[in-house]
């Protein structure tokens, strides 16, 4: 499950709380959980030794986590190449992030197959990875050249 789709959950439960102070109140549960996990999870983080970290970061899973908590130990910039690596996205070529406006503009790599991850999976990752990205704009990838035969010359087309 990612960080969106755990959002989204907790939101729902929120808003069956409506009315009545059930809100303020599931609210405030959310709140205090949080800070208990963030505390626990601050702990853990600084317990383990930077080697033992680093191969968790490929988890969307863990990422987000550290994400949510303000843990993760790489600038959005490396999460963001960390998420294409995961997907092994071969295919996939990073243009341009704008933290001003959370735009990250990925491209289709000429030649990619199009066999590969598709644009939903590469943007469910991302949003686990590197949550400041709040738009994916897809370039389209460059015409291929098509190399054929070359057309006969006057001394082979007799």
């Amino acid at each position: 499950m990612t960080a969106d789709q755990t959002a989204a959950r907790v939101q729902e439960a929120l808003d069956r709380l409506a009315g009545s102070g059930a809100q303020e109140a599931g609210e405030a549960l959310v709140r205090e959980l949080m800070a208990f996990y963030d505390a626990g999870l601050t702990e853990v983080v600084r317990a383990l030794p930077e080697r033992a970290l680093t191969p968790l970061l490929d988890d969307p899973a863990v990422a987000g986590l550290l994400v949510l908590h303000e843990l993760h130990p790489e600038d959005v910039g490396a999460r963001i190449d960390r998420a294409l690596t995961t997907l092994a996205q071969s295919e996939v070529e990073f243009v341009d992030f704008r933290p001003d406006s959370g735009t990250l503009t990925l491209r289709r790599a000429a030649s990619g197959c199009g066999c590969g991850s598709g644009e939903q999976d590469v943007e469910n990752t991302i949003a686990c990875h590197a949550p400041e990205v709040s738009e994916i704009v897809w370039q389209a990838a460059p015409a291929l050249l098509q190399i054929g035969t070359r057309p006969p010359t006057s001394a082979e087309a007799r």
